[in-house]
């Protein structure tokens, strides 16, 4: 536990990481501000120090969730021409999975507030699917130039069936049901393997 008036670093982080492993290993349910702090091992009352409330940090956490697989999905436009296009994607798209996806997605819509909020910022710009669907477009609309994906796919299409799709696992998966994962990358192949 860290010690009160003790700057803890990273605090963001910290807590987001915590609440990742209270979600996969306990599942949603169990998900407030009292098991977060625990499982980071710090004070109490250092969520709320952080943001205004429990609802703000849960979207807060999906928020910044989605801008990471954003940025990861805006850095495959550098991978053109290299690996394969199939493991390329599974890279970008299985991110969503990773940490907790399914059951934090499900807990942001199950708190209306958090889900507001979410929206609300999407809205206003914040990365999200939207931005990892253009970045897929992107990618392999190079990957065509160089011949690596076939003139007849169409990379609007195939972004938004590979979003989509990712989409529709996050919110029908929870902790218990099978692994999202293995469907994904068997979408991802077939749709770019065409």
């Amino acid at each position: 536990m860290s010690p009160r008036g003790v700057a803890t670093p990273d605090v963001r982080e910290r807590l987001f990481a915590a609440a990742e492993r209270v979600v996969e290993r306990d599942g949603p349910g169990a998900l407030t501000s009292r098991s977060v702090t625990a499982e980071a091992g710090c004070a109490k009352g250092l969520l709320h120090a952080h943001f205004a409330g429990f609802d703000e940090f849960v979207a807060e956490l999906c928020l910044d969730r989605f801008a990471r697989t954003a940025a990861k999905a805006q850095a495959l436009s550098d991978l053109a021409g290299q690996g394969t296009v199939a493991r390329n994607l599974d890279a970008v798209v299985l991110a969503l999975f990773d940490s907790g996806g399914p059951a934090l997605s499900g807990l942001a819509l199950s708190r209306t507030t958090a889900a507001q909020r979410i929206r609300t910022a999407l809205e206003g710009g914040a990365p999200g699917f939207t931005a990892i669907q253009e970045a897929i477009t992107g990618y392999l609309e190079d990957e065509q130039k160089l011949g690596r994906v076939a003139e007849t796919i169409d990379p609007d299409t195939v972004a938004l069936a590979v979003v989509g799709t990712a989409h529709h696992l996050l919110m029908t998966s929870w902790p218990g049901t099978p692994d999202p994962r293995p469907a994904m990358t068997r979408l991802v192949a077939a749709l770019v393997e065409s």
